[in-house]
């Protein structure tokens, strides 16, 4: 396997917190400029091993995308709502999901790969509760609204449309169409409040 590209980045005011992302190509890892080479051979390492970590949760199998839309479909719509499949479709170019009511069926952007969890999570809830119901009307927003990070993740969206150039309203969308926008996914990291801590930013409120 080729070994990442790593651009290691020091800090005088950086004084306890170790933070990694991706940027043009490649990996920047920020350090405290008073760890000494072989710390920082350590947390580079440690960094890379959760930032990997991360993108893989980002970016989930067919059946992980089809068992969390069952725990999603259960904690939050009552478990109701039973797709029969959901996987990723890279010609989901317009928008971020699609579901077919008539055979259960959930498609997501393979544009989403890479974005936090809580972010997916929202695309399925939306398509999920397509399977109910069939448009964009209260009762579909109603349902929507259980997800707690609902108007973030819109939000989110929405950013990531603006920021590509393209980002038609929701009042475009066909029934049964996730999302705001064309913009594409964009960025991965991972960050530790200390050097002895870890953090997950999906894991933020």
């Amino acid at each position: 396997m080729e070994a990442p590209d790593v651009e290691i980045r020091r800090s005088l005011r950086r004084r306890r917190t170790v933070t990694a992302f991706r940027e043009n190509g490649r990996i920047v890892v920020c350090l405290p400029s008073r760890l000494s080479k072989a710390e920082e051979r350590r947390w580079v390492q440690v960094m890379l091993d959760r930032l990997a970590a991360q993108e893989k949760r980002r970016r989930p199998s067919d059946e992980a995308l089809l068992a969390r839309a069952g725990e999603l479909s259960r904690k939050h719509l009552g478990g109701r709502a039973v797709p029969s499949s959901v996987r990723w479709s890279s010609s989901q170019r317009a928008r971020w999901g699609s579901c077919t009511p008539s055979d259960g069926s959930i498609r997501l952007s393979s544009r989403l790969q890479g974005l936090p969890t809580w972010v997916i999570d929202y695309v399925l809830v939306h398509e999920l509760a397509h399977l109910l119901v069939n448009d964009h009307g209260p009762e579909f927003w109603a349902l929507v609204g259980a997800y707690p990070r609902a108007e973030r993740a819109r939000g989110f969206l929405d950013g990531y449309s603006h920021a590509a150039g393209s980002a038609p309203s929701e009042e475009d969308d066909e029934p049964g169409e996730a999302g705001p926008g064309s913009g594409g996914p964009g960025v991965g990291g991972s960050g530790a409040d200390r050097p002895d801590e870890s953090g997950d930013e999906d894991d933020a409120a």
